[in-house]
């Protein structure tokens, strides 16, 4: 982008600059670069270089889809990078046409793919590239309901799809899915989690909330991430629970969350996914709300995770990274 330009985007984006010192509120860090507003984020590592996504939420970015931006070092990002204008999927490109939200990328068989929600469905896209162009001829993972928030995870030879149904709540499932991933295998559909701890819905709201799923496993522990109250509320948090099987029954961590605005400081902290950086520390991706009243556009935020005698929780004297984008 040439110098008048980018100055110009920066004139236009000022309220959106994150400006403090060190001396600010914990987590904060000294930056004047733009950050990528994605919501809902998700980090793919290869070969050194960090590629982020996430549901748009930058007003000066038109289009809708999927952006990606690029890093080496995880604090300073180029982009957009994708590239069909920038985008790593592009509406139009495949299923979809409202409502791009949750990417999760994963490489399989020397492809790597997209799972995605558009039109509150899931979907699958590839490509040969992390940049995309992330394509599909069209067509959404077959549901009897409305489906979001998709994770695919890969497991002693089976392929598993955990997602959310909108079914009384935002529910966390998780469901066999066919070697093509073209559909779910028949009969394997369970109930991973819904909401039912005071932390998960702190306005007692009758359409309680789970979501954002992330699965990964150590030794003979299964472990499920996910967020809990609606996005908009300042209690958005992240928890977790544990089974010795990928498909359940779930035990949720007792007591409070492991990420939220009590222990960072700053509202609507969750949505996000775990990713190794490159000295295979453990990050979690996510994001918080745009200021302490007001929620879009969502800012994306780093921290490091630790897992100590199977207890999953920040690192020891964890802070924020920002993202920033030159």
């Amino acid at each position: 982008m040439k110098l008048f330009a980018k100055v110009i985007l920066c004139l236009l984006a000022l309220p959106a600059l994150v400006m403090c010192s060190a001396d600010d509120k914990k987590g904060q860090v000294t930056t004047t670069k733009l950050n990528p507003y994605l919501a809902d984020p998700t980090i793919f590592a290869q070969n050194g270089t960090y590629y982020l996504y996430g549901t748009k939420g930058d007003p000066n970015i038109p289009g809708e889809g999927f952006l990606v931006y690029t890093s080496t070092d995880l604090e300073i990002w180029s982009g957009p990078a994708g590239l069909h204008d920038g985008f790593a999927f592009k509406k139009g490109d495949g299923y979809g046409d409202t409502g791009f939200w949750a990417p999760q990328i994963f490489q399989h068989n020397n492809k790597f793919y997209m799972a995605y929600t558009a039109n509150e469905h899931i979907a699958i896209a590839e490509s040969n590239s992390p940049l995309g162009p992330f394509t599909n001829v069209g067509n959404p993972i077959p549901s009897d309901g409305k489906q979001i928030d998709p994770f695919v995870f890969f497991d002693n030879g089976k392929i598993y799809l955990y997602h959310v149904r909108l079914d009384d709540g935002n529910r966390v499932f998780v469901a066999e899915l066919e070697d093509d991933f073209s559909a779910v295998k028949p009969g394997t559909l369970t109930e991973c989690v819904h909401a039912t701890e005071q932390w998960e819905n702190t306005q007692n709201a009758s359409w309680g909330v789970t979501e954002g799923p992330t699965v990964f496993k150590s030794g003979s522990l299964y472990y499920l991430v996910y967020s809990a109250n609606d996005f908009r509320n300042p209690d958005y948090a992240v928890g977790y629970a544990t089974s010795s099987n990928p498909t359940g029954p779930w035990v949720k961590q007792s007591g409070s969350p492991i990420i939220s605005k009590a222990l960072l400081g700053y509202p609507g902290t969750g949505h996000g996914d775990i990713f190794y950086d490159a000295a295979g520390a453990m990050q979690y991706v996510f994001h918080t709300h745009f200021s302490t009243t007001t929620v879009e556009p969502r800012k994306t935020a780093i921290v490091p995770l630790s897992l100590n005698s199977g207890v999953l929780s920040l690192a020891p004297g964890a802070t924020i990274t920002w993202p920033g984008v030159e």
